[in-house]
């Protein structure tokens, strides 16, 4: 006889082992270096900010979204893979334990969103509701946490649902009342909280009938869902090492391939450079890490007070985006007809360190246009020159060292 149980525990044990296999070379030594930095400067600065916040500062509408969000955000984790559609069908009505675990297993791991949330929210918390006493809090975590399951059990339920737009109109109402109750009850404002409570838990029972009519278990879209959430990662791994289950997405981005790749000459000697250019544009999420980095990385530079922790940071932000675009070189690793290209193998690396030093110059001249608005004249300075020997420096020094052993 079919033991789902037991089977669940294979897939998670080699879930967990496959992803501790890639998470070791993402929080290697350069990045947790990082982090921590970015964890220490973050939490000094905010709790300067918290000396100087104002009386009027709406607290609870922020934390209230914030909450509300990952309150609704409930992806469940059934580890589920593409052969199941077709060796787990027959056994349709033996997977309860299996999908049981799936949703205590995705509970669990999702709890520690709501409490890092309300960990790093407990400061501004405690300046704005000062009267206060901490197990008020510890309440509002716990209420929290059971909303939370709430709503990942009747998200498990809804996807059971084959009509997407009704999946999509019930995770909006939900989310919207999540909101409205976080913020009522990090307000203080019981009775509203109690009665926004009883609309979504009447939601709830609507979504359970709706559920409880549908045939059975909609396997594609577990399948689909789950798949999506683990190339997701998979694209984050890739960034720092070789993943070769990942499945690349390319995108169109006509407008910016025609803008960049039509400057690049019809010549043999460029053929690397409009391969990995284009594939930098269209390819994963090259294009869409690096436009995050630029961006939180002028938030920072821009929002902090202190010149030589701005100039740290946008170091650091270079650093990274220039660390990460190496992944760039093994993007077409299992491409065989490159072998086949009547072009010296050398110009690959050339192209590859090409572009990432016009990233990393980009990016510097980019963070010198945040000094020159604010009219730091010796920032300004000091970060065009140092941006700009600090990629040439990396480059020379750990980039095309490291490529060359590739």
């Amino acid at each position: 006889m079919f033991d789902s149980h037991a089977f669940y525990k294979k897939r998670l044990s080699a879930h967990v082992k496959n992803l501790s296999r890639y998470l070791k070379y993402m929080f290697n030594g350069h990045i947790a270096f990082a982090m921590f930095f970015f964890i220490a400067a973050t939490a000094y600065y905010y709790q300067q900010w918290l000396e100087q916040i104002p009386t009027n500062f709406p607290t609870g509408i922020i934390m209230g979204i914030v909450l509300g969000l990952l309150i609704s955000y409930n992806p469940i984790r059934t580890l589920l893979q593409e052969p199941d559609l077709v060796f787990l069908l027959a056994a349709e009505q033996q997977m309860g334990p299996y999908f049981r675990n799936s949703i205590i297993y995705s509970f669990v791991i999702q709890t520690y969103l709501i409490v890092l949330a309300s960990a790093a929210f407990s400061p501004l918390y405690f300046t704005s509701f000062s009267e206060r006493s901490g197990s008020v809090f510890l309440v509002t975590i716990f209420l929290f946490l059971l909303l939370k399951g709430m709503n990942m059990l009747i998200n498990w339920y809804m996807l059971k649902v084959r009509d997407k737009s009704l999946r999509t109109i019930d995770l909006t109402v939900r989310t919207l009342l999540n909101i409205v109750i976080a913020y009522f009850v990090i307000e203080g404002l019981a009775l509203y909280a109690v009665i926004t409570i009883v609309l979504l838990f009447l939601v709830i029972v609507y979504d359970f009938i709706v559920a409880s009519k549908q045939p059975g278990i909609f396997w594609d879209l577990l399948i689909e869902k789950d798949q999506s959430r683990l190339q997701s990662f998979y694209r984050i791994a890739n960034l720092f090492a070789d993943v070769p289950h990942l499945k690349n997405k390319v995108k169109r981005r006509e407008w910016l391939t025609k803008t960049f790749i039509s400057r690049i000459p019809f010549e043999r000697s460029a053929t690397y450079d409009y391969l990995y250019q284009i594939s930098f544009l269209r390819s994963g999420d090259y294009l869409g890490m690096y436009l995050r980095l630029v961006v939180i990385g002028g938030i920072f530079i821009w929002v902090i007070p202190n010149i030589w922790i701005k100039m740290i940071f946008a170091i650091l932000f270079i650093y990274l985006s220039v660390f990460q675009m190496m992944a760039l070189y093994q993007h077409h690793r299992t491409q065989m007809w490159l072998d086949l290209y009547p072009v010296n193998p050398g110009l690959k690396q050339t192209a590859v360190i090409g572009i990432i030093r016009k990233l990393g110059y980009v990016q510097a001249f980019a963070f010198t246009f945040l000094f020159i608005f604010q009219l730091e004249w010796l920032g300004t300075m000091i970060i065009l020159i140092g941006g700009l020997s600090f990629v040439w420096a990396y480059i020379k020094l750990y980039v095309k060292p490291k490529l060359d052993k590739v």
